[in-house]
């Protein structure tokens, strides 16, 4: 697939970083952007309905969430045969919407993380019996040069902790399974000024038998991100602070598997290069992204039950 063209729908920070790493590559001809900002030497459309979008074979949608919606739906029904790329997550609540003319995928980048992927190959030569997972920030501190209090993440249309923080739940199905929820406390606790929640704690149990622990936050006043996954013959013990994996087997011996050696956009320029040349082996799906959005869903309604 050579010459291709590209548009990319908003040009907030992520859009901005989708722009840069498709601008990149070789094959790529043009890369357009929706966005009512005036930019210099890019190609720019105020409004979608202005595109001519028979022009492009590739759509990213990196607008905010609560948007994700309406624009797919437009281009469902305006366009056909394009490769569609949704930031995660898909949709701001558990909506519906029948895709038949074009190929969607979900912006689920850790997919692509190495140590991620090390982590699939190890668990696919044992037994896992359990994952635990913690990821917290303290939302201040996410966007320093931003008041963190008109951020989407603060608000409770298509902000807050669990829409934000939905990659765990995608690379819990992606590494052990898809997940059933058993419990769940889904709420805002601390004194941040936000309207949206602020921590998930989640238990289940996927459909390969693996038992699930994992909590995201915006109250940590430290970044974490770590996750332990016991094994029959070892447990793994990955931080994403260093992308460093320690293997620990039952008689002491261990490994470490250092998987830093990656810059921060290694992981998108794969996610894309996966949709346009690699025949979508390893992108979220669509019907996976819908699934991701149920599972959210659940996990609010067995919080509100408590």
């Amino acid at each position: 697939m050579n010459n291709i063209k590209i548009l990319v729908i908003g040009y907030g920070s992520i859009g901005r970083r989708h722009y840069e790493i498709l601008s990149h590559i070789d094959e790529v001809e043009i890369v357009d952007v929706v966005s009512k900002q005036s930019l210099d030497d890019i190609k720019t459309y105020t409004l979608l309905e202005n595109v001519d979008l028979d022009v492009y074979d590739y759509i990213v949608i990196a607008s905010e969430t609560h948007k994700h919606f309406e624009q797919l739906n437009y281009l469902e029904q305006n366009t056909k045969n394009k490769l569609i790329l949704v930031e995660k997550p898909l949709f701001s609540t558990d909506e519906v919407l029948s895709i038949k003319k074009n190929k969607v995928f979900v912006a689920y980048n850790r997919r692509f993380y190495p140590i991620i992927n090390k982590i699939k190959s190890l668990i696919r030569n044992d037994n896992c019996y359990y994952i635990n997972i913690i990821t917290g920030q303290y939302l201040p501190q996410w966007r320093p040069s931003r008041d963190y209090r008109e951020t989407y993440s603060a608000k409770k249309n298509g902000g807050g902790v669990l829409l934000d923080l939905s990659h765990e739940i995608d690379y819990i199905n992606y590494l052990c399974g898809e997940m059933k929820v058993l419990s769940s406390i889904n709420t805002k606790i601390s004194d941040l000024e936000i309207e949206s929640d602020d921590i998930a704690v989640v238990i289940a149990k996927t459909d390969n038998n693996v038992i699930v622990n994992f909590s995201i936050d915006y109250i940590s006043k430290k970044f974490i991100q770590t996750i332990v996954v016991h094994l029959k013959e070892s447990t793994l013990i990955a931080n994403f602070m260093t992308m460093r994996l320690e293997q620990i087997f039952k008689d002491g011996r261990d490994n470490l598997f250092d998987l830093s050696e990656f810059n921060k956009n290694y992981s998108f320029e794969q996610m894309h290069k996966d949709i346009l040349f690699n025949n979508q082996k390893v992108i979220c799906s669509y019907d996976e992204g819908v699934n991701i959005m149920k599972t959210i869903c659940n996990i609010k309604k067995l919080s509100n039950e408590k």
